[in-house]
């Protein structure tokens, strides 16, 4: 059966700092709040709804959390980084200069960075 077809997925995110990761997904990311409420504030990221939720206490996972598939890595490594966004460099991994691992023997490519809690996230292109 299943759930049906009309099901929207949500992604979830937790902070210590509700304001800053409203300017951080609002402001750096470029993404709409749509509602905030006691419990989250609430981004529309290109059709799936983001809760961004205050738990404080949150220690962000080494692992990625959230990421965009992007048709132009490079260009959105740059743009972010033009606004204030530092990607991660993995000791081993043998990203370039921008923090673009690219995939041994395929065409993917992905970069990490942070939010302001600490969370992974990633961009991606296939």
């Amino acid at each position: 059966m299943g759930l049906p077809a009309s099901a929207k997925a949500i992604s979830f995110i937790i902070t210590r700092d509700r304001a800053a990761a409203k300017v951080f997904y609002g402001a750096v990311l470029g993404f709409a709040l749509t509602h905030e409420d006691d419990f989250a504030a609430v981004f529309d990221l290109n059709g799936t709804m983001l809760r961004v939720s205050t738990v404080p206490d949150h220690v962000a996972q080494a692992h990625t959390v959230l990421g965009w598939a992007v048709q132009d890595i490079e260009t959105a490594v740059r743009t972010l980084a033009a606004a204030g966004v530092a990607f991660n460099i993995y000791d081993g991994f043998g990203q370039d200069a921008l923090g673009i691992w690219s995939a041994p023997g395929g065409t993917n490519k992905v970069a990490w960075f942070k939010d302001p809690d600490g969370n992974v996230l990633s961009l991606t292109q296939f």
